[in-house]
């Protein structure tokens, strides 16, 4: 026969196991949804790369391509100037000097990036999420507040996973000045 020690073990083992379940699928929820945001930015920032790289090749005065029309054809090579004629005391040819390379333009590498910031933003719902923490901060005020205290404003406190997308967000507000870090981990609306 069992004894009653052993099938209280096994219960007990079971009820356990059932919530480690249950907390495995909530983290894995969180996982899924942190990877989805991770491939969304990952593939924004490769377009907003390759967007700079074609700005980088393409000559000063010459129109900007299509996107399409950049991932089909090759990246043009810069053109050789002509070799000058050769007096007849030369006894071998030089090679010839290649173009400097195009001075990249700051103005449409900026233009790029916000593109790609703004693209990002859609695409993964970061954008969303900087303007709820900014209409939270224009209601609370002068007052010092911790992102956990953010997240939980937002109903984003579920998980390690969102909250650090809050704290993640909270300091790139901080760096666009935004808003301000008060202290450690304390953050807080700009004066207007």
């Amino acid at each position: 026969m069992v004894s009653e020690t052993h099938v209280h073990n096994v219960e007990l083992t079971a009820e356990s196991l059932q919530e480690d379940l249950a907390r495995l699928r909530v983290q894995k929820q969180a996982l899924e949804r942190e990877l989805a945001a991770v491939v969304a930015h990952l593939g924004s920032v490769q377009r907003a790369l390759s967007a700079l790289q074609a700005l980088m090749l393409e000559p000063a005065g010459a129109p900007a391509a299509t996107a399409p029309d950049r991932r089909r054809t090759a990246a043009p090579a810069a053109p050789e100037t002509p070799a000058p004629p050769l007096a007849a005391t030369d006894v071998a040819a030089k090679p010839t000097p290649r173009s400097p390379r195009p001075k990249r333009r700051r103005g449409a590498e900026e233009a790029a990036a916000a593109a790609a910031a703004a693209d990002t933003d859609r695409q993964s719902g970061y954008g969303r999420l900087t303007e709820q923490i900014l209409e939270y901060f224009a209601t609370v005020g002068d007052t010092d507040v911790r992102a956990r205290d953010v997240a939980a404003a937002l109903g984003r406190d579920t998980d390690s996973g969102t909250i650090n997308a809050v704290r993640s967000t909270l300091d790139r507000l901080v760096g666009s000045s935004r808003i301000r870090r008060a202290g450690r981990g304390l953050y807080r609306a700009n004066r207007s």
